[in-house]
């Protein structure tokens, strides 16, 4: 990949502090963003600013924009129609909304499994559904930071109405088995939800192998802006009763929909998807899409092996999460230093023109079960297509340095 161009893609890029050249490792929070993606939020402002639905130009050609870019978001996915896209705050606010809907489908003494393993966001909604009386158990997460698979099956009973499942770890990077778990949720007769919110910036995502009910995703974690993307299995959104106002559209997409949306925002997030897509050859969007995946992914796996393995090299240091013998790991690798709380390392970096994040990531539950909460949890870099070599060995020597 030619990466003095997608680094000349990105503005922040060429931010210093303190004489130091800013490194940006604290993607898998939120990566940086493309001038392309800036300048498509921009020119909507300029040139398009209206609410939906009305019969002048501005408002038409939002319309358009947004159907557009649900369209942009299937090609990605690999869905059937843009109709089973829809868009939220975020993540998290979907979550809750969905949840919600589908608990009014369910009865007391249902059950749904989450996972030790995931980002409380794909948790809390469903924990919060024992106050309607719906039991929740919780698959076990291994130490090696792999899921517990014969755990999560065990679990599964005749009363399981959801499975909500992590594609990805966003905290050590762990990619789970979802053939597996779909399979064991179909013959249970149970829905499945997926979290790809860590996985979508990795990796291709096709609805129609992987057959969620839902999977649910953050454009800022592909070089987009603050909007949560949601897909719904065709016709299923219809079915159920959300949250919404009568003067509202009733069907899918926009069913699940609260509010005017941040229509200059899901402008950033249709550009995003060019962006990536600019990286891909091939004959149609989604050719170009899996292939400019597959280009990107190759880059950061490389990176993030550099750093996995520049680590070992450091006595005081220790890796957490699978190694990158596993056929997909995503490239976050995290780590704890002997003699320093995380957290308080994640703070030297910084002084060093580093972003680095040290904590639990929301992913509080899996850090606890990993014993590292006691020590500022755990420190996590990301890999993304801007980051480069030089940059890996920089924050490779800044961590020998502060080990000794």
């Amino acid at each position: 990949m030619n990466l003095s161009t997608s680094r000349r893609d990105f503005p922040s890029l060429s931010r210093s502090h303190d004489d130091r050249p800013l490194v940006f490792f604290d993607g898998a929070a939120g990566t940086q963003v493309p001038r392309v993606v800036i300048d498509a939020i921009s020119s909507y402002y300029e040139t398009s600013n209206a609410n939906s639905g009305g019969s002048f130009i501005t408002s038409e050609e939002t319309d358009v924009m947004v159907h557009d870019t649900r369209e942009h978001l299937a090609a990605m996915f690999n869905a059937p129609s843009a109709e089973t896209i829809s868009f939220g705050q975020n993540m998290t606010t979907l979550t809750f909304l969905l949840s919600k809907a589908l608990v009014k489908t369910m009865k007391p003494g249902d059950e749904i499994i989450i996972t030790q393993l995931d980002h409380e966001a794909n948790r809390g909604p469903w924990l919060a559904l024992r106050e309607d009386g719906i039991v929740i158990h919780e698959a076990a997460m291994r130490q090696d930071g792999r899921l517990d698979y014969d755990d999560l099956e065990a679990k599964i009973s005749s009363r399981t109405r959801l499975i909500a499942l992590g594609m990805a770890s966003n905290a050590i990077g762990t990619v789970n088995d979802v053939a597996r778990v779909r399979e064991a949720s179909r013959r249970a007769g149970a829905q499945l939800f997926l979290d790809a919110v860590h996985y979508a910036p990795h990796f291709s995502i096709d609805v129609e192998a992987l057959d969620p009910d839902f999977l649910i995703c953050s454009a800022y974690k592909f070089y987009g802006p603050h909007v949560g993307i949601l897909y719904c299995r065709e016709g299923l959104l219809d079915t159920l009763e959300t949250s919404r106002l009568v003067t509202a559209s009733q069907a899918a997409p926009e069913r699940i929909e609260t509010g005017t949306l941040n229509y200059a925002a899901i402008a950033g997030v249709r550009a995003a998807v060019r962006y990536i897509e600019s990286w891909g050859e091939g004959s149609s969007l989604r050719e170009r899409l899996v292939d400019a995946f597959r280009r990107i992914g190759s880059h950061e796996r490389a990176l993030a092996v550099r750093y996995w393995e520049g680590i070992a090299g450091i006595a005081e240091a220790e890796r957490w999460g699978p190694d990158f013998s596993d056929a997909q790991r995503a490239p976050t690798v995290s780590i704890t230093l002997k003699n320093l709380r995380s957290d308080e390392l994640a703070r030297r970096l910084a002084a060093r023109g580093i972003n680095s994040w040290g904590g639990h990531f929301y992913a509080k539950r899996a850090v606890e079960r990993l014993g590292v909460e006691a020590r500022g949890g755990l420190l996590r870099s990301g890999f993304f297509i801007y980051n480069t070599e030089d940059e890996v060995d920089r924050l490779l020597a800044e961590l020998e340095t502060l080990a000794r």
